[in-house]
């Protein structure tokens, strides 16, 4: 049996390759084509493919190990050299892609199974089988799917019952960091023979990608072997787990990591399991290791979001990729290349994105989001700057997270916008301490661009938001002003999109 193993597959604890004779990889550039990808997320992936080939040699696999412009291009070479050959491959989380690899397999004279994707927690029918039964098959929440989760697989349960009594913590872990704290330092991993021979290749063969390549001898901090995946996951179980709920809601000022897990982008490699996260990040509090808010906080994202947005997306597509209920339409700012903007807090967002291809969670949908949306970007505009300039993004996640939750431009996952004014950013970093802006004006000169700017967003979108779920205050507070305040305001979020366009933010 050959199995194709693709790059976000890099398991070799799950699915058909265990029982392989023969593996097929293929390493196809021209992607890195349609977009300016990040150059930190080409080297991540194309280093972990070679090192993924290198350990099942080493582990007596027989591996064909192609390198070709286009999936096509190999596949022509492969079946040259192996007419009709019968491929087996885990079923690709992004949209319309096994499809079309069937196609090409069969075009060329051979045939293509498609399995289970293992590499996800819980499988289609689990989730179309809970649809059927707590959606109106269309709109989707994500804390019934939580919940459910937990009590199939007995995760953080007792007895039926969610272990400390709740389902989740989040009173607890929305404080910001004091003064004197320090984060716990980033592992990072030296660069060895492989990777630095696809940072050359990097550099040679996409001289337009968008983002910061590490120099050949400077240590990067996402795995691209297993071995330093799971290393990676001890690090962050000893070092972050313990203040990761209560602070990872915060942002501050040139402290990027604070006490994440940086884990995502080996998650979505296959590098590591959801279940083997979870079940080594539950033992530490079974364990007295680390406090059950933070636990439960990790744990939710990895089964009930990551599982969430991919089953989403997958029940959703190609609809939810073309969704715009906002009609918002302007081009993505220039601050969003160049990272020049007045803004303290945009600026550091956008600056950790081009030097490390990677923000928080916070980072992600309230400010880069938050003011994307208020501002009035194309979602789909904005979900292909996510798409090319995280070292964790594939399709299957930025584009639930972006359309749906980012840009609210469906309300299949929302029942209203994350939008807000300056005074979260305000409430949850240390960023508008040293901001030029003030937090604490709407209007006039120097006041906060997020301020005029969501006040505008909720009077021009009134007609859909007016009555939307727990948009209700908001709403009382746009009754309340007059007529002389709506002038100021629409005045300064004039103001501030002239300057945005122009770059001069």
């Amino acid at each position: 049996m050959t199995v194709w193993v693709l790059g976000d597959q890099l398991s070799t604890n799950c699915g058909p390759i265990e029982h392989a004779d023969h593996v097929l990889m293929i390493e196809a550039h021209a992607f890195g084509d349609r977009h300016r990808y990040h150059p930190q997320k080409l080297l991540t992936v194309f280093a972990a493919m070679r090192s993924f080939r290198d350990r099942l040699r080493e582990s007596d696999y027989e591996v064909t190990y192609l390198r070709a412009e286009t999936f096509g291009a190999a596949l022509d070479r492969y079946f040259e050299a192996s007419p009709g050959d019968d491929l087996v491959i885990m079923e690709p989380p992004s949209h319309g892609a096994g499809d079309r690899l069937e196609a090409m397999v069969e075009a060329r004279g051979g045939t293509l199974t498609r399995v289970e994707n293992e590499l996800f927690l819980t499988t289609p029918a689990e989730f179309d089988a809970w649809a059927g039964k707590h959606t109106d098959d269309r709109t989707y929440r994500q804390e019934n799917w939580y919940r459910h989760v937990r009590r199939e697989t007995g995760i953080l349960m007792d007895d039926g019952e969610p272990i400390g009594g709740e389902w989740n913590y989040d009173d607890e872990n929305r404080e910001t960091p004091p003064k004197d704290w320090e984060p716990p330092a980033v592992l990072r991993f030296e660069q060895d023979e492989t990777t630095r021979e696809v940072r050359s290749f990097v550099a040679d063969r996409y001289p337009d990608a968008w983002g910061r390549l590490p120099d050949p001898d400077e240590p990067i901090p996402w795995p691209v072997t297993r071995e330093q995946a799971l290393e990676a996951l001890e690090w962050f179980i000893d070092t972050r787990l313990g203040e990761f709920g209560p602070y990872q809601d915060a942002m501050v000022t040139d402290e990027w990591a604070l006490s994440h897990s940086l884990l995502s982008s080996a998650i979505n490699l296959g590098l590591l399991t959801p279940m083997e996260v979870v079940d080594r990040v539950e033992a530490a509090y079974h364990t007295g290791d680390a406090p059950l808010n933070s636990v439960e906080g990790f744990i939710r994202q990895v089964i009930g979001w990551r599982e969430f947005m991919r089953h989403v997306y997958r029940r959703s597509m190609p609809e939810l990729a073309a969704a715009n209920q906002l009609e918002q339409s302007r081009e993505l700012p220039p601050a969003y290349w160049t990272g020049e903007t007045d803004m303290q807090c945009l600026s550091e967002a956008v600056g950790g994105v081009y030097d490390r291809g990677y923000a928080h969670h916070i980072e992600r949908l309230m400010v880069l989001s938050n003011f994307a949306l208020l501002y009035g970007v194309d979602p789909a505009e904005l979900n292909e700057w996510f798409h090319l300039g995280f070292v964790d993004a594939y399709h299957w996640v930025t584009t639930p997270n972006v359309i749906g939750m980012g840009s609210f431009a469906t309300d299949v996952l929302s029942s209203k916008p994350y939008a807000s004014s300056g005074n979260y950013i305000n409430r949850m970093s240390d960023h508008c301490k040293s901001c030029p802006y003030a937090v604490s004006k709407t209007t006039g000169e120097n006041a906060c661009p997020f301020n005029a700017l969501y006040w505008d967003f909720l009077k021009e979108n009134e007609a859909t938001l007016r009555g939307t779920g727990r948009m209700g205050l908001m709403y009382s507070h746009v009754d309340n002003k007059s007529d002389e305040e709506w002038d100021a305001i629409r005045d300064r979020a004039d103001w501030v999109r002239q300057l945005t366009v122009r770059g001069e933010l």
